[in-house]
């Protein structure tokens, strides 16, 4: 796959990073040709800084990595992010909404974020480990009806990642009305294929060089 690089978003979540570890992976998007680099929030200016006039998007967390916060905190979280330079949102669902079986307050939160993005793109990141199939469906069906733009696997920091299957089954809900981003666990070139042939539109990695140099 020629244009793999454009699928990526290169990833640096961990608490401990530095400002020289956001600097090497901005550094690295820009010579790979990544879609985008994905950091914590208070990154954000300082990446906007080095990834000015690149074409390199960033993209930040909110309510990461538990989604348990109020839907007013996200908000704000979403709002400051877009202040400070970031292009795109990855934002963890309610979880425990959506075991609850509270869709309209799965359905708010992220109607709040979106309408805080202020136009950028959101990714409701579902933490497909924790759920059931139907609460796979349910969630992305939500997701769909909420106006966000993609449906996201994973955190990458609770019991698994991405698997292909929930991909497909995901693709086979949201079809063409939101796109798919798969994160967790994808560090070869591989499995970035295989979660691309089974739907993907991006794949969140930090292991990004490693996939695209095979």
């Amino acid at each position: 796959m020629d244009n793999l690089t454009k699928y990526i978003d290169h990833t640096i979540l961990k608490p401990e990073a530095t400002n020289e570890d956001i600097k090497k992976i901005c550094e690295e998007a820009k010579e790979y040709g990544f879609k985008a680099v994905c950091i914590n929030p208070v990154y954000v200016k300082y990446a906007s800084e080095i990834l000015k006039d690149t074409g390199v998007l960033i993209a930040t967390v909110v309510g990461f990595p538990l989604g348990n916060n109020l839907t007013k905190v996200k908000e704000l979280e979403t709002k400051l992010a877009v202040e400070d330079g970031a292009d795109e949102i990855d934002m963890v669902i309610n979880i425990p909404a959506i075991k609850n079986k509270e869709f309209d307050l799965v359905k708010r939160d992220i109607q709040g974020v979106v309408k805080a993005s202020k136009g950028k793109e959101v990714k409701v990141i579902i933490e497909t480990c924790l759920l059931t199939k139907e609460e796979i469906i349910k969630a992305s069906e939500i997701i769909v009806e909420a106006g966000a733009d993609f449906v996201k696997t994973s955190t990458g920091f609770s019991t698994s990642g991405a698997e292909e299957e929930d991909i497909k089954l995901i693709k086979s809900v949201v079809k063409d009305k939101a796109k798919i981003k798969a994160s967790g666990g994808i560090r070869n070139k591989e499995k970035a294929i295989k979660m691309i042939e089974a739907g993907a539109d991006r794949i969140g990695a930090s292991s990004s060089i490693k996939i695209v140099e095979g």
